[in-house]
């Protein structure tokens, strides 16, 4: 016992039995005078109960002429014959003296926090770690049981349930948890190997652990888990708002308490970025986002325009090109927050406890769109260097986002503006039809298609419907429909028949795309011409590639003219096929692209029966039934652009038409100009027969001369007074200047000069010459 710095021995009715001769150095008291005696005799004062129960504590002994000794003790059971407890050997040792070993030395002084529990998971020991981690000395927890010394959180009952698994399974474990602790004002991710204890029998006696503070390596986690989710969720849709208010949503509140991302006007419009100088920098705040409901930190609104001055930590960003973080006792930080408070006040108890700011550029091509702004304010980590080249990352995936969205939104108004200005606004009065239309960009990430549609009046009253469609999507394809709709017009000015004509503009699409350049889309386009006469009220058509028209008759019947398509615009090489149908007055032609009743989520024989129904729908107007159509046929959000042509067609009744054959003699000229002024005073446009005469003479004499029988005059009193004469050749006549002493060569001229507009045509047996006046307003 000698060795020992100081023991004694008590039996088991704690009387003292044993006294070595340290302890007569740390008492003063002899072994004549200890032996025999009680413990609780020796003792000061009464140990605590935890320390009895844990056989190791801190006890307070009386000294023979001095003051108590407070002295870290240590019991250890003996047993008796029969395997229970027989007494005690207590040893100890002064503070003095106590020299601990290396192993002990590691022990307290590990950088991780380490713990030694009994079985029954009381404490047995701590190191220094541990004890900074609870916040109390070591001697306060020795001998307590563990949930004791914790609040009853669901974190904590985790821990110690994997804590009695240990002692029950006798299995080492490790355990990840992410919670607070009693002395750290923030919570820490703990990396935690338990472990069990046995003695030299291999019994378990109680449980270790060591616990290793990860946040660091969490937070990294969380870093790259926020840039894959940023990755998944920013730049969903192209639009710039939206954007923004993805990139609020990822960083509030895993990274920041408060965020708001503001955009320099031009972002959301189609003008180019002007040059920053040193005054106060205008920003329009587009998104914002709080972890408390409502944003109340904010002290700009929605849509407001705000100016950044330059000291401020947005403007520095904007006008630095980097992360610039402010911190809670800065002057630049302080200076910042009163002016938040100064400007929205009823914020101000909301932004108390704000410490950190980080205001992030958001560069994308080289060019600053704006600025995003992240505050921590319930959250206790200040920003660092780590969470600068996160936010910088993330601003910069953001802003590539935003930037694509501005310039999808700056090419898809350029490319809308360019179909307004193709399209038909108001279409031209005429009598043949009665027509409506919508046009219904769509909203897709691919951008606006080339859709188009036309009414194109015609001589002799008549009317031609187009649609069409062009390949692809974006400025060249609304380039190449402008060229198209061009074309068409030009083409039907001459009066083609809609299968020449396709087959025209067929070359022309052909010609396109082999000049390879950069303005022509991909290449390939559908068309659908057709010319309605409301004298003969027949409705001559062809397509090339394009879905036939719906015809609703009178009655409410419907049905798809079933035509022989043709090739699309652009195959070259292939023939197109017209085909003539006869419709009562009223009918309803409904001409439209594929975007109304093609989709890759839709079946086109139930989406055509869909647009038949609407299309008998009763209307009020041929407008409402449009809007009728779209909202019957068309999904929420269409895939594809959709043009829609409606067309109710009219009839000139014979009482507004006068036909004369003419025979090829000069002397028949006289007579039939007679009869065409006879006809306008029964039509009551006496006012008009000056010019009709003339043109009435020039004409029938020019066909007598140059022409071949058989030769037709006919007047038609439509919107205007259309004269048209008609003969079996095909040579068309044509303007020139006549010489002073030339006999003729001026009538056409004079023609053309009297009439609101002239022309030819030619007809399946030669060619027609007609001229238009106006008619006085009824």
């Amino acid at each position: 016992m000698e060795r020992v710095s100081a023991a004694a021995i008590i039996d088991a009715q704690g009387v003292v039995t044993g006294w070595s001769e340290g302890a007569h150095r740390l008492t003063g008291l002899t072994a004549e005078e200890a032996v025999g005696r009680p413990v609780r005799e020796l003792l000061a004062e009464q140990p605590p109960p935890e320390a009895v129960a844990a056989l190791t504590g801190t006890a307070v002994l009386r000294h023979r002429d001095g003051p108590p000794l407070a002295l870290h003790v240590t019991a250890c059971a003996v047993l008796g014959e029969d395997g229970g407890p027989g007494g005690y050997v207590i040893t100890a040792a002064p503070p003095d003296e106590h020299e601990p070993s290396l192993a002990e030395r590691a022990f307290q002084q590990a950088s991780m926090s380490m713990s030694v529990f009994d079985a029954d998971q009381r404490y047995l020991r701590l190191n220094e770690a541990a004890c900074k981690v609870m916040g109390v000395p070591e001697e306060v927890l020795l001998g307590r049981h563990f949930p004791e010394t914790v609040e009853d959180e669901v974190h904590s009952q985790g821990f110690l349930r994997h804590l009695r698994q240990v002692a029950e399974t006798g299995r080492p474990l490790r355990y990840e948890s992410f919670t607070g602790a009693p002395a750290l004002n923030r919570e820490h991710a703990w990396t935690t190997d338990m472990w069990p204890v046995r003695d030299s029998s291999g019994e378990l006696i109680g449980t270790a652990l060591a616990a290793f503070d990860s946040s660091e390596q969490y937070w990294a986690r969380q870093r790259l888990a926020l840039l894959n989710e940023a990755a998944a969720t920013i730049g969903t849709t192209l639009d710039v708002v939206r954007t923004a208010e993805e990139l609020v949503g990822v960083v509030v509140p895993r990274f920041a308490d408060f965020a708001s991302v503001d955009l320099f006007d031009w972002v959301l419009g189609a003008e180019e970025p002007p040059a920053l100088a040193g005054t106060d920098i205008a920003l329009r705040r587009v998104a914002h986002g709080s972890r408390t409901e409502g944003t109340p930190e904010a002290a700009v609104h929605l849509g407001e325009v705000d100016y950044y001055p330059p000291f401020s930590p947005p403007a520095r960003a904007i006008l630095e090109g980097r992360v610039i973080q402010s911190h809670a006792g800065e002057p630049a930080f302080m200076r910042w927050i009163a002016e938040r408070n100064a400007r929205a006040p009823e914020g101000r108890r909301h932004r108390v406890g704000a410490h950190s700011m980080m205001a992030v550029p958001l560069r994308a091509r080289g060019t600053t769109l704006g600025v995003a702004v992240a505050v921590r304010i319930k959250q206790s980590d200040d920003y660092g260097g780590d969470d600068a080249v996160f936010a910088e990352e993330l601003a910069s995936r953001a802003a590539v986002c935003v930037d694509n969205a501005r310039r999808f939104a700056r090419e898809r108004t350029t490319a809308l503006s360019l179909q307004h200005n193709l399209l038909p606004r108001g279409l031209t009065g005429q009598a043949a039809v009665e027509v409506a239309h919508r046009y219904r960009p769509s909203g897709s990430q691919a951008g606006i298609g080339g859709d188009w549609f036309d009414v194109i009046p015609l001589s002799g009253s008549r009317v031609a419907l187009v649609v069409g469609d062009v390949v692809g999507h974006g400025i060249p394809s609304s380039a190449t429909m402008g060229r198209l709709c061009t074309a068409v017009r030009t083409l039907a000015d001459v009066d083609l028949p809609p299968d020449e004509l396709l087959t025209h503009l067929d070359d022309l699409v052909t010609h396109l795309a082999g000049d390879d350049t950069d303005e022509v889309a991909e290449l390939g386009a559908t068309c659908l011409y057709s010319v309605y006469d409301p004298v003969s009220r027949r409705l001559h058509l062809a397509a090339a590639g394009h879905p036939p028209p719906v015809l609703v008759l009178p009655d409410g019947s419907t049905q798809v003219l079933e035509l022989n398509a043709g090739p699309p615009l652009g195959v070259g090489g292939l023939p197109f096929e017209a085909m003539e149908v006869e419709l009562p007055e009223g009918s309803l032609v409904a001409l439209y692209t594929d975007g109304l009743i093609e989709d890759r989520d839709r079946d086109i024989d139930h989406s055509t029966a869909e647009l038949c129904r609407a299309l008998t729908a009763p209307a009020e107007t041929l407008d409402a039934l449009c809007d009728t159509v779209l909202k019957a046929v068309l999904p929420e959000d269409p895939s594809d652009d959709v043009a829609l042509l409606l067309a109710r067609t009219r009839a000139l009744g014979e009482d507004r038409i006068a036909t004369w054959d003419v025979l090829p003699d000069p002397e028949q000229v006289a007579r039939t100009r007679q009869a065409a002024t006879d006809q306008l005073t029964a039509w009551g446009l006496d006012e008009a027969a000056f010019v009709t005469e003339l043109v009435v003479s020039e004409l029938v004499t020019n066909a007598i001369r140059y022409g071949a029988p058989p030769i037709q005059l006919r007047l038609i009193r439509d919107r205007t007074l259309i004269c048209e004469v008609s003969d079996g050749s095909s040579t068309s006549p044509h303007l020139r200047r006549a010489h002073a002493y030339d006999e003729g060569g001026r009538g056409l001229l004079l023609v053309a000069q009297l009439t609101q507009r002239w022309g030819s045509r030619q007809t399946g047996s030669g060619k027609t010459i007609w001229a238009e006046q106006p008619l006085p307003p009824v």
